[in-house]
């Protein structure tokens, strides 16, 4: 299952929050909070333990597949 995510770092809380699809395809978009900043991996490391737990799965199932650098991620679950 692949998961797009919109990532705000440095945010006071974290948190998961489904957002509204943005086309016609059946995508989920997520916007996930973390408290982390973009520094030496960090956040997408905090990004990838949130979905996890959100999930309910282990966060070595998820895996980046693009947007490493950027604030929109595609993840695959």
């Amino acid at each position: 299952m692949k998961v797009f995510v919109k990532a705000k770092t440095g945010a006071k809380k974290e948190s998961v929050e489904k957002l509204d699809s943005k086309d016609d395809w059946k995508a989920d978009y997520f916007l996930v909070s973390v408290k982390e900043r973009p520094i030496k991996g960090a956040a997408n490391a905090a990004i990838i333990k949130a979905l996890a737990k959100h999930f309910n799965v282990p966060p070595s199932r998820i895996k980046n597949i693009s947007g490493a650098t950027s604030k929109w991620k595609t993840f695959e679950i």
